[in-house]
């Protein structure tokens, strides 16, 4: 079966954190075509499916680090 999105235009957003590949909310919400406020307020809307390990919010260092690796700048990237 054919992919709609190319393999590798969803490798290029996992990332290693804690040890872990994740994708972040806003690579999520641009492959499914929502915005990232609204994939979020889905996920509320229906936590009770999906298991506790399944997500988690960055801490301030590892966001910071993140900031670093993409070239963000603090006044104007995400």
């Amino acid at each position: 079966m054919e992919s709609l999105i190319p393999e590798e235009k969803i490798q290029s957003k996992i990332y290693l954190i804690r040890d872990q590949k994740v994708m972040l909310d806003k690579d999520l919400a641009i492959l499914y075509g929502v915005s990232t406020r609204d994939l979020n307020k889905a996920v509320h809307r229906n936590i009770l499916r999906f298991p506790d390990d399944f997500m988690f919010q960055l801490s301030k260092e590892e966001f910071a680090d993140l900031m670093f690796q993409f070239g963000t700048s603090r006044w104007g990237g995400t």
